[in-house]
C-alpha cells in the first residue's frame, strides 16, 4: 500500500509528531526513555494481547526526512516507510509505503483475501490520521 499526500505543515512539524509518537510507544512498552539519536536500529518487543506480540525495529531514521521500521510476528513481517519531502517552508509531501510478507501458505491466502478488503479501510484511516496531524498544527 502506498499513499502520497501533500500536507500543509512543515516537514519538521510532521517529523516531530511522528517521533513523539514513536518515543511514547517505546516508553510505554519498554519503560525506557530514549532520545531520537538512540532510535536508529533500536529494537523492542510490543505486546498487543496476552498471546500476541511483535518485534519492532527502527531501520532508517533521517531527521525531517525518513522514518522506516519493521514489525515482525510469527505470522507476518511488515515494513513501514515514511518519507518526507519538504515542498516549501509551510508544506511537505508524505510518501507512506507499507509492505507485508506472510509466512506459510494458509497465512498468505488468508492475508490476500482479508488484505484486499481491509486495504480500503486502512487507507481511509491513515488519511484521516494525516488530516488530524495537519489540523493540530
Amino acid at each position: 500500500m502506498e499513499i502520497i499526500k501533500k500536507m500543509n505543515i512543515p516537514a519538521s512539524v510532521f517529523y516531530d509528531q511522528v517521533m513523539d509518537s514513536v518515543l511514547f510507544d517505546i516508553r510505554k512498552h519498554t519503560g525506557k526513555s530514549l532520545t531520537r539519536k538512540q532510535l536508529n536500529n533500536f529494537e523492542y518487543v510490543k505486546e498487543f494481547s496476552k498471546n500476541s506480540r511483535a518485534r519492532i525495529k527502527v531501520e532508517k531514521l533521517v531527521e525531517n526526512s525518513s522514518y522506516h521500521f519493521r514489525t515482525s510476528t510469527t505470522k507476518n513481517d511488515f515494513l513501514v516507510q515514511y518519507d518526507i519531502k519538504p515542498l516549501d517552508e509551510k508544506s511537505c509531501e508524505i510518501r507512506y509505503n507499507e509492505k507485508m510478507e506472510s509466512y506459510g501458505f494458509l497465512q498468505k491466502m488468508n492475508d490476500a483475501v482479508l488484505g484486499t478488503i481491509l486495504m480500503f479501510f486502512k487507507k481511509r484511516q491513515f488519511t484521516k490520521m494525516l488530516k488530524m496531524m495537519e489540523e493540530s498544527y
